[in-house]
């Protein structure tokens, strides 16, 4: 076996008017067998969640993994480092010195996969459709900067901002600007079940068993035009319920592809070369983990409470003996590989003391222990989340101060429980919907926030992100972007804990795994092709 590492940068600098050639469906190899990818991830339809494919709904690593293989965008990230370049679009660019107009020109010739031509009148049906549906997956507010979308004939989309915006380029690369057709997408009502229809570099077809999708088949789209390369002609993504089972059906050869979430005990088992025919791709990952506080909540209301858990929480420990050197402290909400990243957190808490985190709970006159109770998800991010709660628990409790208990829960239950308000403290994962530092901040910060905190700062809301997205040069925005880091870490709505590396194994036959994942976790099946093994 072959390990091989491949980093890719994550730095964001100048966003700028760009143009792309065409790359169209008719690139790349075709023929063979289907490449079969294997994932944990779980694709379930329920009574709270019924249209979890929707890309006016879909809000998770997971979904949009699947969207982004069938639905178009006007812009696409590359699979490098880079800012994003136009993709179902032929050209876009900021058109005024405000940087509050946006205008993007389509490509001749763009088809829906049943050869309904696409317009720009389609363009602007599907972003103010998931503006107005407003799904409580909160994934519309990535377009809140929108004020107006016009049309100037078939192929002209201008986007008029109600203030500057620099990462907007980059939102219109992710799955909520997604073109849909209005014949399949009704215009106030979700989509239920597992049907996705666009103009993307695959179809998608479905086996679903239990509201949930056991097979998801990727059909190269010969309606496709944009700029991808597309190396197979299908993909069969299989849904296991554990990375174990995942894990035998690679080394079986059921499985090609065995991507999120492997255990760091499969990670360190193939990085020691355990398997000849399989190969561990390790890249840059831009994951980070943390725990979300309900500030209204009796138990964590009082900030000290919060900040006694800050100061408490030994994050090296925790990383140490659960991911190894598979993941890293984190003392922000940024990752330390993004431009902006200060480290907050470690500055006003230093190294976990348990003396300090005494005086800050008694100069609140807050009697400990206090007793509370860390909620997790059983699947989504893995068999590790159970390990890395029960160390936060014993961190906690060993100091005296806190009484903690910790359950754990399905995804499916976990997600609809923590948007009505039941969890007081609870751990979340999150990647990135594009790799710049806004998008670790205002979905967490901002008056729509995605958790639904209630926790909201004035001065981050109305003044700090405004600002921040004011400049177009990234660099530029340190200031204000370390400004909100700094007052996360004073009053502690959300406590860091981690950032993670990406892996990807595959049998050694199969080329491409270098880019099958870019720095924000989307999956690039496109890249995957057949060479020859051994």
């Amino acid at each position: 076996m072959n390990r091989k590492t491949l980093v890719l940068p994550a730095v964001v600098g100048l966003l700028a008017p760009v143009l792309a050639a065409c790359g169209g469906s008719d690139s790349g190899s075709s023929g063979g067998d289907a490449i079969t990818v294997g994932t944990t991830d779980a694709f379930t339809a329920t009574k709270d969640a019924p249209a979890p494919l929707d890309p006016a709904y879909a809000y998770d690593v997971g979904t949009w993994n699947i969207l982004r293989q069938t639905v178009q965008t006007l812009m696409i990230q590359p699979k490098g480092e880079g800012d994003p370049v136009p993709e179902a679009a032929q050209s876009c660019g900021f058109t005024d010195s405000g940087d509050e107009r946006y205008a993007c020109k389509l490509r001749d010739g763009l088809k829906f996969s049943n050869g309904d031509k696409i317009t720009a009148a389609d363009v602007k049906y599907s972003i103010d459709r998931a503006r107005a549906i407003k799904a409580d997956s909160d994934v519309f507010a990535l377009l809140s900067t929108i004020d107006t979308v016009e049309t100037q004939g078939d192929n002209d989309v201008i986007f008029h901002l109600k203030t500057a915006d620099a990462t907007f380029p980059y939102k219109l690369s992710t799955p909520v600007a997604g073109i849909v057709n209005p014949d399949d997408y009704e215009k106030n009502k979700l989509r239920d079940g597992f049907d996705v229809d666009g103009s993307g570099p695959y179809t998608l077809s479905t086996e679903v068993k239990d509201d949930a999708i056991v097979k998801a088949t990727f059909t190269k789209n010969p309606n496709y035009q944009g700029t991808l390369k597309v190396n197979n002609s299908k993909v069969d993504m299989i849904s296991y319920a554990d990375a174990d089972k995942m894990g035998t059906a690679l080394d079986k050869g059921d499985i090609d592809v065995m991507t999120r979430t492997m255990t760091p005990e499969q990670i360190q088992k193939l990085s020691a070369d355990s398997n000849p025919n399989v190969d561990l791709v390790e890249l840059a990952g831009l994951e980070i983990r943390y725990l979300a506080f309900n500030t209204n909540a009796p138990s964590v209301k009082t900030k000290a409470v919060r900040e006694a858990m800050a100061q408490l929480i030994n994050r090296g420990e925790l990383v140490s003996k659960v991911y190894g050197t598979q993941a890293e402290p984190l003392y922000s909400l940024v990752p330390a590989s993004i431009t902006g990243h200060s480290n907050s957190f470690f500055n006003k808490y230093a190294d976990p003391s348990t003396a300090k985190a005494k005086a800050l709970l008694a100069g609140a006159n807050i009697t400990s222990p206090v007793k509370l109770t860390l909620h997790y998800t059983t699947d989504h991010y893995g068999s590790a989340t159970k390990k890395e709660f029960e160390i936060l628990q014993k961190q906690l409790n060993s100091s005296g101060l806190f009484d903690v208990s910790i359950q754990g829960t399905p995804w499916s239950k976990f997600v609809p429980a923590e948007r009505k308000g039941q969890y007081d403290v609870w751990g979340m994962g999150w990647f990135p919907d594009f790799p710049d530092p806004d998008n670790f901040l205002a979905p967490f910060l901002d008056k729509d926030n995605f958790l639904k905190l209630p926790y909201r700062n004035s001065k981050i809301i109305n003044s700090l992100i405004p600002a921040s997205r004011r400049e177009a040069d990234r660099i530029a925005a340190a200031s204000n972007l370390n400004q909100i880091q700094d007052i996360v870490a004073d009053d502690v709505p959300i406590l860091p804990l981690w950032q993670g590396k990406q892996y990807v194994a595959a049998r050694d036959d199969v080329t491409g795994t270098a880019y099958a994942l870019n720095s924000s976790s989307t999956l690039q099946l496109w890249e995957l092709g057949r060479g020859v093994s051994g």
